[in-house]
């Protein structure tokens, strides 16, 4: 293997406890797109423009993509007994990709002192970072406050979580904790490349050159937080269902449309403390796979 190239996308199960080799949907494709000199030359074309990730979400919002569910449904992770309808019933490839599902597929810790993951994922999770240290992603340059567009004020430390969404996930996100949204989220401008780790091995920066929406939100109990979507290749669109206002803990909050993408939390790290797991897996270089609403931090005070 050459250097920087992936060999294996390993988990630690959460709710199992084992480690796992992750199924990728796609996964030759994305392998020659960001680990073949041919592929690397086509980045203008695959990841600098909207053009292939509308056309994508054209398709995949027509009749004609019906037949891919199969596909996906049959891929290990992905749990269509768990949707509101049989994978059959979907109009279309992306109805079944955003479903939602059966009441109480996704509960959360009612504890108030508790913060729930918003997404499906794989789960990094990282504290005490200064808003002007790069992003937490080996090699990466550009800094936590330049993927939060200069939000971030001075001077303080940051916990961070970075929870990424596979295809095979519910692709529906929530608010983790009761909370009051200030505005409507900022919209970023950028490019699309895949968020998967063998993407991420190539291109480290890619959270802040890629498309994404930022909210911030506030919290009695955690003051100030950021809630980011990052968009990616063959993402249709980012899709905000919820408005400025006062919501409750996993209200949802929106969803992302076909293709792999990220959800980050950001919160000032005086207030928050995340679970012990998640941080001894992230110091071992593991992603912790988990659900929505789980627990994965709780308040300090």
């Amino acid at each position: 293997m050459k250097k920087n190239h992936v060999k294996s996308i390993m988990l630690k199960n959460r709710i199992t406890g084992e480690v796992q080799v992750e199924t990728v949907f796609g996964d030759k494709v994305l392998r020659f797109c960001y680990e073949t000199l041919l592929g690397r030359g086509l980045w203008g074309f695959l990841f600098n423009t909207s053009f292939l990730s509308k056309l994508f979400g054209l398709y995949y919002d027509s009749f004609l993509s019906r037949k891919a569910i199969r596909s996906l449904a049959s891929i290990p992770g992905c749990n269509a007994a768990e949707a509101e309808l049989p994978p059959e019933e979907y109009s279309s490839f992306n109805a079944f990709f955003t479903r939602k599902l059966k009441k109480g597929s996704r509960p959360s810790d009612p504890d108030p002192i508790r913060i729930s993951s918003p997404a499906d994922g794989r789960i990094f999770v990282y504290r005490s970072l200064p808003e002007n240290a790069p992003v937490p992603v080996k090699g990466a340059e550009k800094t936590l406050n330049m993927l939060c567009c200069g939000l971030l004020p001075e001077g303080k430390k940051y916990a961070v979580a970075v929870i990424r969404l596979a295809p095979v996930d519910y692709h529906r996100y929530h608010v983790p904790c009761d909370c009051i949204q200030e505005s409507v989220p900022l919209v970023v401008r950028g490019k699309y490349h895949s968020v998967n780790p063998v993407a991420l091995a190539k291109r480290p920066d890619l959270f802040v050159e890629n498309t994404r929406q930022i909210t911030t939100l506030f919290s009695s109990d955690c003051g100030k937080f950021y809630f980011l979507e990052v968009g990616a290749f063959g993402v249709g669109s980012i899709v905000q269902t919820s408005v400025p206002g006062r919501h409750c803990k996993q209200d949802e909050k929106g969803y992302f449309k076909f293709g792999g993408s990220t959800v980050i939390l950001i919160f000032e790290d005086e207030k928050i403390r995340w679970d012990e797991d998640l941080l001894k897996n992230t110091a071992e270089g593991m992603e912790t796979l988990i659900l929505c609403g789980a627990s994965i931090a709780t308040l300090k005070k």
